[in-house]
């Protein structure tokens, strides 16, 4: 393996961790934890189309939803796929799985990282999170 080869396989799996700490701490209702993992220009769409712009309007939506989220069951979040448009910046599509109830709901979140250079943490900055409509038929 080279050393770019190397880089990139250490940012997926820097990428990876980012989205199982979203899922641990969505599963805790960690608000801080998971505030923790944005850019401080971070850009939000929830599920149901509400924009946040900026950390201080994600942490206030966060800080007042995420405590009080009702689900019975687990939470579960998978990459399923992550493109690098630029060493430094990564296109990464996740699959949100709730369940519990005997129901289940799915979300498609897309979430733009970045990092600041080698080494530094990946941040979500520019996050698009899709509730998964599933047809009956």
């Amino acid at each position: 393996m080279n050393i770019e080869q190397a880089a990139k396989a250490a940012s997926i799996k820097a990428i990876e961790e980012v989205v199982a700490t979203v899922e641990r701490t969505q599963r805790v209702k960690d608000a801080e934890g998971f505030l923790a993992l944005f850019h401080p220009d971070a850009l939000w769409t929830t599920a149901h189309g509400k924009v946040l712009i900026g950390f201080e309007e994600i942490a206030a939506f966060t800080r007042a939803v995420l405590p009080a989220a009702r689900w019975d069951g687990e939470v579960t979040y998978e990459v399923v796929h992550i493109r690098f448009l630029r060493p430094d910046v990564a296109a990464v599509k996740v699959r949100q799985v709730y369940s519990g109830a005997g129901e289940a709901s799915e979300g498609a979140p897309l979430y733009v990282m970045t990092r600041e250079a080698e080494g530094e943490p990946w941040l979500l900055t520019a996050c698009q999170n899709t509730q998964v409509v599933v047809d009956p038929a």
